[in-house]
Parts: structure tokens; sequence; C-alpha cells
């Protein structure tokens, strides 16, 4: 079997929420609206059993929740005919006890090559096992 990866999502929290998340059950959601080309990208990498920083952005700025990668990618249901994009469907796990903001992640040495900061504008990204681990910590898990 192979390793389980981790990513961080982002959702602005008047758009979708960690709550709207929660709220869709252990069926979980479809996870679309990425139309952006290393995003989708992310999004085909994705396996059934990853797990997912749930990140708030714009609004609020911090890692909120654990999702879990629930159906791998397949053809985004909204695009155009032709259109390259995907969604995956992801569900809700648990809260971070404490929520992760970004000037943490930022003030934190072992996450400074983090894509949170590098790349800060990609709304899916890949995050290292250490990454995680580090999180984790820090929001109290």
């Amino acid at each position: 079997m192979a390793e389980k990866r981790f990513w961080l999502v982002k959702s602005e929290p008047s758009v979708w929420s960690w709550d709207d998340q929660v709220a869709a059950g252990a069926k979980g959601t479809v996870w679309d609206g990425v139309r952006n080309h290393t995003a989708k990208l992310n999004l085909m990498a994705m396996k059934t059993g990853d797990r997912a920083f749930f990140y708030h952005s714009n609004e609020g700025k911090e890692i909120v929740g654990i999702a879990e990668i629930v159906r791998a990618a397949y053809p985004d249901p909204k695009a155009r005919p032709g259109e390259p994009w995907v969604v995956v469907d992801i569900k809700a796990v648990k809260p971070l006890k404490r929520p992760v903001t970004l000037a943490q992640v930022k003030a934190t040495e072992a996450l400074k090559d983090m894509a949170l900061v590098t790349s800060f504008r990609l709304s899916v990204q890949p995050v290292t096992a250490a990454e995680w681990e580090t999180v984790c910590a820090m929001g109290g898990l």
C-alpha cells in the first residue's frame, strides 16, 4: 500500500468554512473550484485516505482542522467540455484544538519552507510529514 501523503486545502470561510465541511458529515463533499494547473496536479496526486489541513484563507488565515480524502481525483462536473479540471471528495476528521495562524507558521523555523509560506497563493498544497507533525503539535494534537 502506498504511503499516506499530506496536503493543505484552502477555502474562504464566507464561501465554505470548516463548520460547513463538518456539517457535510461522514460522506464528505466535493472539493471543487480549483482553476490553477499546479493545484490541479496536486489534486490529481491525492489518494483516498490521504489527510489534508483545512485552512481558512483571507478571513482568519489559519489552519483549523484535518480532513481526509475520501475519493481520489475525477473530472470536475462543473468544468466545460474539454477543460482539464478535476475534483476530489473530502470529509472533516477533526478540528485542531488550537487553530494555527499563518503568522505562527511563518514564525516557526521548522516551517520556513512550507508551501503555505513559499507558495502562499496556491489553493491546494503538499505538506511534508515533518511539517504535518509540527503543525499538529502546534494545534494541540
